[in-house]
């Protein structure tokens, strides 16, 4: 056979791989949040299946066990507090609705002088219309709905999507040091570059959800607790709504609970707003500062200007699991890039 020969038969098989690939593609996407929730899932539980392992000596057994924890730990709260929220949500919504018109009230002895000296610039009245509130409400929360029915399918979507997840774990817990391999195998990279660029993914999965959802989930209790204890409404709703800010460098609880403390001083409650005030500032603010040295500490080794920008725009390409992935993509990124450096400095020396 001449070289063109064989350079046409590879050219071919390259295009036919490619439109492999490209099928494989097409039948995975479907499927594509099933397989990433799952991985990241495994991910964080892979230390404790790999206890159980030792244990057990069987690797089948500490599967079906690491789904059973994770079912135990994860789906079962995340499903109670998501049916508690629902419930809370339309109650939630009026009552925004409520607090925003009587903290626009122009009597207020807060915020009447400020609303005064907003007139000169924009329409307060048409700011303190009922109808015009529900509207901006409805176009806020109208995406996020739509977001959320598009990802979740509705009740029986959420049941498939979930027996989906745990089906692709049982087999990821159970075969994770051979597909590991095969990842690693596959990159088109050096087995030490392949290896680094593993545990970079890992461990900004690890710090994303060790670190910042324990954080979050701290700051949004702590936050929720406040608002139960101070008798403000929809109390568990503001609660996931800080937890889910929390996540969010830059961002965070203050957002709510701040607002709501004017809102106590705009209607009169001083006592609760400055209570409302030093707890958020003692308590929930130093959390942040306390634990995230420890939780997270240098494991992503990203700066926060870029990580904030990484969730955001996760959140945008990939819905609510790319708080996670969206770090993960800029890791991955910067590893590779870092591989591109290494080489050309390698090729001038």
């Amino acid at each position: 056979m001449t070289d063109r020969n064989k350079q046409i038969r590879w050219w071919l098989l390259l295009v036919v791989t490619a439109i492999a690939l490209y099928l494989c593609w097409l039948m995975v996407k479907p499927f594509a949040g099933v397989l990433a929730w799952a991985a990241v899932l495994v991910i964080v539980f892979y230390p404790v299946h790999q206890r159980l392992v030792r244990k057990t000596k069987r690797p089948a057994l500490s599967a079906l066990i690491s789904c059973v924890l994770v079912i135990l730990t994860i789906l079962v709260p995340v499903a109670l507090v998501t049916i508690a929220v629902l419930r809370e949500f339309s109650g939630a919504a009026q009552s925004l609705q409520s607090n925003l018109v009587v903290f626009l009230d122009p009597n207020s002895p807060l915020t009447g002088r400020v609303l005064g000296w907003l007139s000169r610039f924009v329409d307060v009245e048409q700011l303190r219309s009922p109808e015009q509130l529900l509207e901006w409400l409805k176009g806020m929360s109208g995406p996020i709905a739509g977001r959320t029915l598009g990802f979740l399918g509705g009740a029986v979507g959420v049941v498939v999507q979930i027996v989906f997840v745990v089906f692709t774990m049982y087999y990821l817990f159970r075969d994770g040091d051979r597909i590991f391999d095969v990842i690693r195998d596959a990159l088109p990279l050096e087995k030490n570059q392949a290896e680094d660029i593993l545990a970079r993914t890992r461990d900004v999965v690890g710090a994303s959800v060790y670190g910042l959802f324990s954080i979050a989930i701290i700051q949004g209790v702590l936050g929720g607790l406040a608002f139960w204890a101070l008798g403000l409404p929809s109390a568990i709703v503001w609660c996931v709504v800080m937890i889910f800010l929390s996540l969010i460098p830059m961002l965070g609880a203050f957002i709510v609970w701040l607002p709501a403390a004017i809102y106590l001083f705009a209607t009169g409650h001083y006592v609760k707003g400055i209570l409302l005030v030093l707890w958020g500032t003692l308590v929930i603010g130093m959390i942040d500062n306390f634990l995230r040295p420890k939780l997270v500490g240098g494991r992503t080794k990203l700066h926060e200007l870029l990580i904030f920008f990484a969730v955001l725009g996760g959140l945008q390409v990939f819905g609510v699991l790319g708080i996670v992935l969206g770090p993960v993509v800029l890791a991955i990124t910067l590893a590779l890039v870092d591989v591109f450096r290494a080489a050309d400095r390698a090729a001038e020396a």
